[in-house]
């Protein structure tokens, strides 16, 4: 079949082809002409309140919403600037969430109320990324204040709110971001006591909190209640966030903080059903910060650190550790409210069953070594993973220390008992080699194995002593 250009009919359809594409076209660019127009009008207006900040206040209409407080500069008086925004400059600002979400997934969000319990470095970076994504409602709860060393790590504050609460800091600096999102600031410490009237409407609850004590009672609080809530372990003295994880209270492995948190849980009844962020990252060579004799006089200084009463201010803390922690946060309970739940990575899974194997294959060389069959090894899955993955890097002690095709963990001295500091990685062969010779044939390691290797052991040895300092 043959189109005839010349016919008639052929010619009304392509002209209504062409006057179709023509108004589509017109009204496209009628639309940006108006949001252009509306963001114009927008930059005239806060500019023009800006330069004369009497006339606003004589022209000023509508309720206390319609006006919105902007600092310029170094300036510590707000401006009051009168704004019209309304629904389509609200879904512009949330276009790119509006685009991964969708619409359904977003309308949840914007209903949305999340309550962050602890508003340091960790929550205040959570709440400035749930206010720009969209969340409805927002409550702040923290009773401290804002000191200079807050600045390397907090998300909102600056010089000029040292001294001022930390929650009405963040408060100022969201209402600068977004229009769309209401935020109740309480300066107040939660108490189990009355717990329940800060928690009022969450949807989910964000537990930042450095006080171990609050954090478990927190935690429990809302296990028995039903209601949701995603806790920070430790980021201070950390450096390496690859080993940043999330996962259930239950997976997590060499945060100090998360294995106190884990067996006051497991005491009180709660051993799993808490998703976390923590780092499987093991403390280096960081100290407690030196105290002033007036803490040693309040009680027992044991109570500031991270196995009971932690208090992350007497710890180094890197400031991005604590952001990243509080935008794993943040992304995780977007996803949740959008219905898109993240759920445990593979790698904590994977890692675990690798963990699993090598204390399968260690039981039965110990049995081997001691004549006998035991019914748990001295070390758990979690302490043979540190000792494979941190203490010899994954590798063999072996030079030129390459990585294992099938690793396998043994005790490294017939004489001592199987610890974190009598524990070395070979290739299986090699460590098959080991139990014949060293454990079973009482020869010395350094004999078999060279005094390289055995000095390799000796400086794990001394890590591993660090190690079992901080963790356990």
């Amino acid at each position: 079949m043959t189109l005839d250009l010349h016919s008639h009919k052929t010619q009304l359809v392509a002209t209504a082809f062409a006057a179709s594409a023509v108004t589509l076209s017109l009204f496209s660019a009628y639309q940006q002409h108006v949001k252009r127009q509306k963001r114009r009008t927008l930059d005239q207006d806060i500019l023009r309140s800006l330069s004369d900040p009497g006339t606003l206040k004589a022209s000023r209409r509508g309720p206390d919403h319609d006006i919105h407080e902007v600092t310029v500069g170094g300036s510590s008086t707000p401006y009051r600037v009168s704004l019209e925004y309304d629904e389509e400059l609200v879904r512009e600002q949330l276009a790119r969430n509006y685009a991964f979400f969708g619409e359904e997934g977003m309308a949840k969000i914007r209903k949305g109320t999340v309550v962050v319990i602890g508003c340091g470095g960790v929550g205040s970076w959570a709440a400035v990324m749930l206010a720009r994504s969209g969340v409805a409602k927002i409550r702040l709860v923290d009773f401290d204040q804002v000191t200079l060393s807050s600045l390397n790590r907090h998300a909102t504050a600056g010089l000029s709110d040292v001294g001022t609460p930390k929650v009405k800091c963040i408060e100022r600096a969201l209402k600068e971001i977004t229009r769309v999102v209401e935020i109740d600031a309480r300066i107040d410490i939660w108490r189990k006591e009355s717990g329940g009237d800060l928690l009022e409407g969450a949807d989910w609850v964000i537990d930042a909190i450095d006080n171990i004590t609050t954090k478990v009672d927190l935690l429990k609080y809302c296990h028995d209640h039903d209601i949701k809530i995603f806790s920070s372990m430790g980021a201070g003295a950390k450096c390496d966030p690859t080993r940043i994880q999330i996962s259930d209270i239950s997976y997590t492995m060499y945060d100090p903080l998360a294995r106190s948190v884990r067996r006051r849980l497991r005491l009180a009844g709660v051993s799993s059903g808490i998703p976390v962020v923590y780092s499987t990252e093991v403390p280096g060579e960081v100290k407690l910060l030196p105290l002033p004799e007036e803490e040693f006089k309040k009680g027992n200084v044991k109570e500031l650190g991270v196995f009971d009463d932690f208090r992350v201010r007497i710890l180094p803390v890197l400031g991005p550790l604590p952001a990243i922690f509080g935008l794993h946060i943040a992304t995780f309970i977007l996803c949740e409210l959008a219905g898109k739940p993240i759920h445990n990575p593979l790698p904590v899974k994977g890692r675990k069953k690798f963990n699993e194997r090598l204390a399968r294959d260690l039981q039965k060389r110990e049995e081997k070594f001691l004549g006998h069959q035991i019914n748990k090894l001295p070390l758990d899955d979690d302490d043979l993973g540190l000792v494979f993955d941190d203490l010899y890097r994954g590798r063999s002690a072996l030079p030129p220390h390459p990585v294992p095709e099938r690793p396998a963990l043994v005790r490294w001295d017939p004489s001592q008992p199987l610890s974190l500091t009598n524990c070395v990685a070979f290739e299986i062969a090699d460590a098959e080699r080991h139990l014949k010779e060293c454990l079973l044939e009482k020869k010395r390691p350094e004999d078999v194995w060279g005094e390289e290797v055995a000095e390799v052991v000796r400086r794990r040895t001394e890590e591993a002593r660090k190690i079992v300092e901080w963790v356990m």
